[in-house]
Order: structure tokens, then C-alpha cells, then sequence
């Protein structure tokens, strides 16, 4: 029963429970297209009803996670089916409970506010982007900001980061970045602002029917 219902997995080689990073940030990504396609419909039609979906799947994915098993948690099912392919990237287990746990007051709150009393506020709207930021900086990223507050919270320090990142590596040569990729960075920037002062108007322009598909529509 503990075996079943344990949080992380036991691999040979590693001395504490991990989970699989990979699958992770598939999972990440599905619940982050799934609330941001929420949010826009909010913002473009005002209408609330798939975000009070979303929460509610978002919330029961993520109690799952950190009450039963993440092995039986629906998002990360999928995650793994899509990267059973790609090799494993073993992370500590603990940090990313800690990290879920987070994200599961969130979750409850916003679930309380937007679905159980029906409204909404500058507060549901600050959770919804706080949890937006997680997400993608998890799917994109690979960086897991809960667990950064782990060590904050605890004095031991967590095991099997994401890259590495809780070791103290020296970085790689194709780490490093030199001085001129700085300079085409900014300069990257400023060519985005050029281009907003000399093509706004011609962008702005309404893009005409090629293959005069709505014509034909309209005159039937």
C-alpha cells in the first residue's frame, strides 16, 4: 500500500524518491495552455465559464499530486505518454511537493472565490497570473519556482535539481555568454521598437481574403 500510494519514485542510484522532470514540464504545459486559453476567452468575451472549468480541473490534477500519488495525477499520465520516448531527468521528489503544495492554496483559493462564491476580483486575477508564471517557467524553462522557496522553508538542502541547478557546477564554455551576444540581445530589442515606429501603420492594415472565401459566403 505505502508503494502505491508514495510520492516519487524509487531508482536505483538514487538514495531519495524522484520523479521525472520530463513529464513534468509536459504536464506543465498542458494545464498552461489550457488556463491561458481560459483567461483569453475571459478577457475577449467576458465569458468565465471555461476558466471555472480549468480551475476545477487544475485543483483536482494538483490535490492528486500531492494527497494520493503524482503517478495517478491525469496531466502527468499524459506528460509521460507523450516523453516516453526521451530518456528520464531525475529530480527530488520532496522539493517538487513542496512546490505543488503551493500550488494547491493557490488553486483553493481561486476555486473558492471564482467557482464556490461566483465572482471575481484583482485577487483571483493576481492567483491566475501567479500560476501562469509557475507554469510556463516550468513548461519553458525547466525552473520549478516553488522550489526555490524549499531551501528558503527548510534548512536541508534539495537534492536532484532540474540541470543540476542546486550543485555548485562550474559553467561549461557553451554556457557562457560573451559580450557580443549581450549587444544582439539589446539590439535585437531595439530593431522590435524600430519596427513598431516605421511598419505599425502598414501592420495595422486589415489583411484581404486571398482565395475570396468569405465573398462567395456572403452571396449565398
Amino acid at each position: 500500500m505505502s508503494k502505491t500510494f508514495q510520492f516519487g519514485e524509487t531508482v536505483e542510484g538514487y538514495s531519495i524518491p524522484v520523479l521525472n522532470e520530463r513529464e513534468i514540464r509536459a504536464a506543465a504545459g498542458i494545464l498552461f495552455l489550457m488556463v491561458f486559453t481560459s483567461v483569453l476567452t475571459v478577457i475577449f468575451t467576458e465569458n468565465f465559464l471555461l476558466l471555472k472549468y480549468a480551475v476545477t480541473i487544475f485543483l483536482t490534477d494538483i490535490i492528486i499530486r500531492v494527497f494520493i500519488s503524482p503517478k495517478y495525477a491525469p496531466t502527468l499520465i499524459i506528460g509521460r505518454l507523450i516523453v516516453r520516448n526521451q530518456v528520464p531527468e531525475y529530480v527530488g521528489a520532496q522539493q517538487k511537493k513542496f512546490a505543488w503544495i503551493i500550488g494547491v492554496v493557490l488553486a483553493s483559493v481561486f476555486f473558492a472565490l471564482s467557482v464556490v462564491v461566483n465572482s471575481y476580483s484583482p485577487i483571483t486575477g493576481i492567483i491566475c497570473l501567479i500560476c501562469l508564471i509557475f507554469l510556463f517557467f516550468e513548461a519553458a524553462f525547466g525552473i520549478c519556482l516553488g522550489c526555490k522557496f524549499y531551501s528558503m522553508i527548510y534548512k536541508e538542502k534539495a537534492q536532484y535539481c532540474p540541470g543540476e541547478v542546486c550543485e555548485e557546477n562550474s559553467k561549461q564554455d557553451i554556457q557562457r555568454t560573451s559580450l557580443t551576444q549581450i549587444l544582439i540581445v539589446f539590439g535585437f530589442f531595439g530593431y522590435v521598437v524600430l519596427m513598431a515606429f516605421t511598419v505599425n501603420d502598414y501592420f495595422s492594415v486589415k489583411p484581404y481574403d486571398l482565395l475570396g472565401i468569405d465573398a462567395h459566403s456572403q452571396t449565398e
